[in-house]
C-alpha cells in the first residue's frame, strides 16, 4: 500500500504540472470512486485473435533486439511505454492486420527479452535500435507509431533518420515545465530504482495493486498480471527505471518542431499525458489530432479497435 501511495502522489503531482485532472481521477480507489462512474467492461486477457506473430532477433547497437513481426503487410513499427514491452500491442495486432498493416512491435533495449544496453541509455540511444530491425527485415521504410515513452522515441527515430520514417503517430508526448522536472525524476526515478524483491512476492503485488487501480475495473487480472510479467521482465535486467529515466530527461519540444513527415497526435481524454497532446498540436498545427473519449493509460487495451481505427485512417492515404 505504501508503494501505491508513493506512485499516486507522483502521478497527481504529474498530473498538476501538466493540467490533466484525469490523473487523480484515475487513481482513485473505494466506494465513492465507483459511484461516480461505473467501470467499463473488462478488457479479456491477453488475445491477437488469429494473427501469429513471428518471434525474432536482430543485432542491435547494444546486443540483440527481440521483436514480433506479423510478416505480411505495410510495415508499421510499434515502440511500447514503459516498463512493458511489445507485448504492449498484443490486442491490437489482429486489428492492424485487418486493416493491412504489417505490425512490428519491438522489445527497447533493457525491455522484454532485449538485451541491456551497457550504459543508462537515453531516448536517442533507443531510437538507434528501429533502423537495426528494418535492415535485418530489409525494409527500407515504414510507419513509426509510440505510446507514452515509444511516442519520444517515435520523435526521436523521425529526426534521426528521416529517410527510414513514411510517417509518425505520437500517443503521448511529454512537456514539463523545468521546474518541476528535478522533482519528478527525483521522485519517480528514486522509487524505480530503488525498487527490489520483497518475500511473498509483495513487490509484484503492488505493482499489480498499483495497475488495477490505473485502469479502474476496466482491465483483466489475467491481463494485469501479464503487466506485471512484462515489469519483471526489466527489473530482472536491472533496467526497471532506464525508460521513464530517459523519458522525464528528455526536452521534445525542439525535436518536435524538427519532424518533417505527416504525423498523428493520438491521444485519449483519460490520459495523464492529454493537455500535453493539445500542446503538441498547439505547436504543430500541421499534425492531426485525434482524441479517443475516456480510457487511460492502457488504452490500446480499453480501445484496441478505435485506436487501430484512427491510425488506419491517418495512414491510408499515406502508405
Amino acid at each position: 500500500m505504501d508503494e501505491f501511495l508513493e506512485r499516486r502522489r507522483a502521478m497527481q503531482v504529474l498530473g498538476q504540472v501538466l493540467g490533466a485532472g484525469v490523473v487523480a481521477t484515475s487513481l482513485a480507489t473505494g466506494p465513492a470512486a465507483a459511484a461516480d462512474k461505473a467501470p467499463a467492461p473488462l478488457a479479456p486477457a491477453t488475445a491477437t485473435g488469429e494473427v501469429k506473430m513471428r518471434r525474432a532477433y536482430a543485432d542491435g547497437p547494444y546486443g540483440q533486439i527481440h521483436y514480433l513481426d506479423a510478416v505480411k503487410g505495410r510495415p508499421l513499427v510499434l515502440l511500447h511505454q514503459a516498463v512493458m514491452t511489445a507485448n504492449q500491442f498484443d490486442r491490437v495486432f489482429a486489428p492492424l492486420v485487418a486493416h493491412g498493416f504489417r505490425p512490428i512491435a519491438i522489445d527497447l533495449p533493457g525491455f522484454g527479452l532485449s538485451d541491456k544496453p551497457p550504459f543508462e541509455p537515453a531516448v536517442s540511444d533507443y531510437a538507434m535500435v528501429v533502423p537495426a530491425v528494418l535492415d535485418a527485415l530489409g525494409i527500407r521504410r515504414a510507419a513509426v507509431v509510440g505510446h507514452h515513452t515509444g511516442a519520444l522515441v517515435t520523435n526521436e527515430v523521425a529526426v534521426r533518420f528521416p529517410d527510414r520514417v513514411i510517417a509518425n503517430v505520437i500517443c503521448g508526448p511529454l512537456f514539463i515545465p523545468e521546474e518541476q522536472r528535478a522533482a519528478l525524476i527525483a521522485d519517480i526515478g528514486g522509487r524505480e530504482r530503488a525498487f527490489r524483491a520483497l518475500p511473498h512476492a509483495a513487490h509484484m503485488n503492488q505493482l499489480a495493486e498499483a495497475r488495477e487501480r490505473y485502469a479502474m475495473g476496466t482491465i483483466s487480472p489475467e491481463r494485469i498480471s501479464d503487466y506485471v510479467v512484462q515489469a519483471m521482465l526489466a527489473f530482472q535486467r536491472g533496467a526497471y527505471w532506464y525508460g521513464h529515466n530517459a523519458g522525464l530527461t528528455y526536452r521534445q519540444e525542439g525535436p518536435l518542431m524538427k519532424i518533417s513527415q505527416p504525423t498523428l497526435l493520438l491521444t485519449n481524454t483519460g490520459d495523464m499525458l492529454y493537455q500535453s497532446a493539445l500542446k503538441a498540436k498547439e505547436m504543430r498545427p500541421d499534425f492531426k489530432l485525434v482524441e479517443l473519449q475516456g480510457g487511460g493509460i492502457d488504452i490500446v487495451d480499453q480501445q484496441p479497435g478505435q485506436w487501430s481505427a484512427a491510425i488506419a485512417d491517418f495512414l491510408r492515404p499515406i502508405l
